[in-house]
């Protein structure tokens, strides 16, 4: 197609002429898409998307009256509690905290949701009170990135939706650009972040004192996420194109270019965590979720925003090394950025969500569907997606702070697409957030999504995106007051409008985009979805690509997405030997320990160590399935000592006005009736006298066949367990006398027994910290009548109004879903695992393999000494004969264990070999990989 003609979705890479034509196209793409599909999933009628969309209205209602009545002008709203988050009146939360400067910031996140949402009324009155409340002055330390995106974003998305009402002529008429105004102010307060050599902000930067002073508290940071300093743009340039000052998008145009000068050139990827004074990285791997995500969603979007073609050249760039390496559909794993065939983890986290959404924008479809279909099939099985989960979709993390990325994704899948299913993906999203987060001051975070206890937390992303995304789903062109595509969604979807590309272009688009590897033309072919390419003729086109992951879950060894070397298979060599199979008396075994380079050694007091020195392994590709051997005994060694914990429990609230709505998290006692094997005990509650119930109750009638609530100290668990059954109560709560402990900032407390005998103890115990106890507190002072739920995961919310006998849910798993990973004694060249004899430890050896050396065995006398070292990502737990077909070796143990999940990890293996120069080259660089993965957090 030639420059000068019309272009279309399909278009070629635009050249630097027709700028606004350019910044429009991502947003044509997505109407054009609309209803391509009239055949596969059932269409929605008009009538049920009105309802839904109407339902969507009311829980933002329920969510934003309750911040305004109850915790404005807070940042953010505590739902449990009913009262507002005030930075330093709260416990600390460490970094989650950084994003509350005392700004009202729920409120100014908001802002443009309420207009998306035809609340225009609501609107103007949020406007005034930001003016009239809203301190940008405050002595507090904020993050940079969350203050651009959530209150610069809010204050310009505020702007942008203000200055179109005022034109349409009924609302916003007294409104002169006060929030470009306040927008402008905040721009200034951040600039001095980004007073390094390398033009990379700082991570953090008081509002009021900036950066390095002595008052400030900040600035001797040395690090920042790629994320964090590559988000940037969208807001900074916005900025400079309304105000027509340069200096913001010149600030975040020069992070984003050394960001890209430092990428790793052979890979052309990023890592995760990088020096801001010397552009080293200092966490090497490399995803598409946390730390990095919004990086390459900030490359394509400045690009349809700004009119860059530079933007768009880095992009695919990017996206192609990210096919290349990271994308293993439905998967997207972790990789090493200087060695990206090897997969730098066995989970992923919930903030890669959002990559379906970037994926439509890009006009890359099918993976797209592969890897929204695999998240949603989580989310049907945890009702939520949690903050990280295994290979084998386990929960790695539990917490889900409600999230909106996967509903991102929903909606720009459906408006590519037109595909009904996406509706009823949506209508799936709203239902469990009624049914499971909704409390009745708001909607509270989930703390740990398999027991359904809550966390006393409402983020104020939940506003800004989760409603304006289900909103939008639902709705028809003519339920918005304004053309929506006339807009770009920033990170936190805040809408900012298209024809900045033409307004103040000042800064000088220069091409620094350089040193390109070659790449699939494909990646450049299309620069958002053109439906008579990717649907030709086909109507079934994104169902027949969701079909064979339906179950993908469920099933222990799904096939599409198994990754077997594609060596072994053409040679028909059989896989590497497996850590679970191994067995110590199997001559075959040792002898292909010997081939990876493993030796075996009998130590003195009956343990086995193992022993790899790669350079002795036969080959490359055995000196690597010998790493990989090694480093899964550890994983499993590690997740036989985790399985010994207990999963938290859940203390749910049913009595009126509760209704189940309200969950606690609740520690588990290694005493008493069972919870996660026995139906659950549900009773009104009653305080015990006395309170710590360390002697014979002197009320035993006020607790007869009840809850007995008691304090906790002086006396051990077990006797106040006996005290208050003995005067008849059904069950028992401990509640923490440490006054203001909290499940949000403490780790899981599990009660221990005596040391003596506890099978006497036939009632259920549980913990709460000071908090979770006082809300049951406050609701008997507040209803005396409070009935509540013991259980080991939360109930379903309606039957728990109305049914007292509710049937028993599907038991969670026993197994620690979290992969902690074991230390290993390792130098440059080998690995020492120490295990213990199979013949003195037959007695814990697998029943499928009576002579194998089990998890158990390793964990009992494991003798591996620092540093750590995590397992590697790409090993599983499952066996694959020479047909690949699965053996799950789980299965076999189901019936010995009620409580074991039935599924694994799948089998990933590496895509290409490396040779072994290489593996003991990078050996030392690996391992420091590693011990950073096991430091990782969200």
């Amino acid at each position: 197609m030639s420059e000068a003609g019309g272009r279309g979705c399909g278009s070629p890479v635009p050249q630097r002429a027709q700028w606004s034509l350019v910044a429009a196209t991502a947003a044509i793409c997505l109407v054009s898409a609309t209803s391509v599909w009239t055949a596969g999933a059932e269409p929605m009628s008009r009538e049920e998307k009105q309802k839904l969309g109407n339902q969507v209205l009311e829980m933002f209602d329920h969510a934003y009256g309750n911040y305004m009545e109850h915790a404005y002008p807070a940042d953010e709203l505590m739902p449990l509690t009913c009262r507002g988050r005030v930075r330093g009146q709260e416990p600390s939360r460490g970094d989650v905290d950084d994003a509350l400067g005392k700004f009202s910031l729920t409120l100014i996140d908001s802002l443009d949701t309420l207009v998306v949402l035809n609340k225009t009324k609501e609107f103007e009155d949020a406007v005034r009170k930001v003016l009239r409340d809203v301190n940008l002055d405050n002595d507090v330390v904020v993050s940079v990135f969350e203050t651009n995106i959530r209150v610069l974003g809010g204050l310009l998305g505020g702007h942008s939706l203000a200055i179109m009402l005022k034109e349409k002529g009924e609302y916003m008429q007294w409104y002169n650009d006060e929030l470009l105004q306040m927008a402008k102010q905040l721009g200034y307060k951040l600039l001095p972040a980004f007073n390094t050599t390398s033009g990379l902000p700082y991570p953090r930067i008081n509002l009021k004192f900036g950066i390095r002073k002595p008052e400030a508290r900040t600035g001797t940071e040395t690090d920042t996420c790629t994320a964090c300093a590559g988000t940037l743009i969208l807001e900074f340039a916005a900025l400079s194109r309304f105000t027509g000052a340069t200096i913001f998008e010149e600030y975040a145009r020069k992070a984003l270019d050394f960001l890209w000068e430092k990428r790793q050139r052979s890979s052309n990827l990023v890592g995760v965590t990088i020096n801001i004074h010397t552009g080293d990285w200092v966490r090497k791997d490399s995803g598409v979720g946390a730390g990095i995500d919004s990086y390459y969603e900030y490359l394509l979007k400045a690009y349809v925003l700004l009119g860059d073609d530079s933007f768009l050249e880095r992009f695919n760039t990017h996206y192609d090394a990210i096919m290349r390496y990271i994308s293993q559909p439905p998967l997207l794993l972790d990789v090493h950025i200087h060695k990206p065939m090897l997969n730098a983890r066995t989970w992923m986290d919930a903030l890669l969500a959002f990559f379906p959404g970037l994926q439509v924008l890009k006009g890359d479809i099918r993976p797209a569907i592969e890897t929204h279909e695999m998240l949603y099939q989580v989310i049907k099985k945890h009702n939520f997606l949690p903050e990280a989960f295994t290979t084998d979709f386990r929960v790695h993390w539990a917490q889900h702070p409600l999230r909106p990325e996967f509903a991102e994704s929903t909606y720009f899948l459906y408006k590519a697409t037109g595909d009904p299913y996406y509706l009823e993906v949506g209508k799936t999203l709203i239902e469990n957030l009624n049914k499971y987060a909704r409390v009745p001051c708001g909607f509270a975070a989930m703390k740990d999504v398999r027991t359904g206890s809550h966390e006393d937390r409402m983020d104020s992303f939940f506003l800004a995106e989760m409603f304006k995304y289900l909103y939008l789903l639902f709705a028809d062109k003519e339920d918005i007051i304004f053309d929506i595509e006339d807009y770009i969604f920033t990170t936190e979807a805040h809408l900012l409008p298209l024809w900045l590309s033409t307004t103040n272009q000042s800064i000088s688009k220069k091409n620094t985009t350089s040193e390109y590897t070659e790449l699939d033309d494909s990646n450049f072919d299309w620069t958002c979805p053109n439906t008579q390419i990717l649907f030709p003729n086909d109507p079934l086109y994104a169902q027949s690509i969701r079909e064979p992951l339906k179950n993908v879950v469920d099933k222990s060894c799904p096939r599409g997405i198994i990754r077997v070397r594609e060596e072994s298979f053409r040679s028909g060599a059989k896989p590497p030997l497996r850590a679970r199979d191994f067995m110590a008396t199997n001559p075959e075994h040792l002898e292909i320990l010997k081939k990876m380079g493993v030796s075996l050694i009998h130590l003195k007091d009956g343990r086995v160590q193992l022993v790899q020195h790669a350079i002795q392994a036969a080959s490359s590709i055995d000196a690597e399935d010998g790493l990989r051997f090694m480093q899964e005994m550890i994983e499993l060694s590690s997740q036989q000592q985790k399985e010994q914990q207990l999963p938290p429990r859940a203390v749910q609230i049913v009595s009126h006005p509760f209704f189940g709505r309200v969950v606690l998290t609740a520690g588990p006692a290694q005493f008493g009736l069972d919870l996660s094997k026995h139906k659950e005990t549900r009773g009104f509650v009653a305080s015990s006298k006395p309170y710590n119930g360390c002697s014979e109750l002197t009320n035993p009638e006020a607790v007869m066949g009840k809850i007995a609530l008691i304090q906790r100290g002086q006396c051990m668990f077990a006797e106040k367990a006996r005290n208050i059954q003995n005067a008849g109560a059904i069950g028992g709560i401990v509640i923490d006398d440490n006054e203001g402990s909290s499940s949000d900032t403490a780790p899981l407390f599990q009660m221990a027994g005596d040391g003596k005998d506890t099978d006497d103890i036939k009632i259920p115990m549980l913990f709460l910290f000071s908090k979770e106890g006082s809300i049951i507190l406050d609701a008997i002072r507040e209803y005396e009548e409070v009935e509540v739920l013991l259980s080991d995961k939360a109930k379903d919310r309606g039957k728990s109004q109305t049914d007292p006998e509710m049937e028993n849910e599907e038991q969670p798993s026993s197994e620690n879903d979290s992969q902690n990973q074991s230390a290993e004694q390792i130098s440059s060249s080998s690995q020492e695992v120490d295990l213990v004899d199979q013949e003195s430890s037959e007695e814990n050896s697998l029943n499928s393999h009576p002579e194998a050396l089990s998890p158990a065995d390793m964990d009992n006398a494991a003798s591996i000494s620092p540093p750590e070292q995590t397992s590697n990502p790409t090993e599983n737990h499952e066996t694959t004969n020479l047909n690949g077909e699965c053996t799950d070796l789980d299965n076999q143990l189901q019936e010995q264990s009620e409580t074991e999940e039935d599924s694994n990890p799948n089998v990933s293996w590496g895509k290409k070999v490396q040779p072994i120069d290489s593996i003991l080259a990078d050996w030392n660089e690996d391992i420091e990989a590693f011990e950073m993965m096991e430091k990782d957090e969200l």
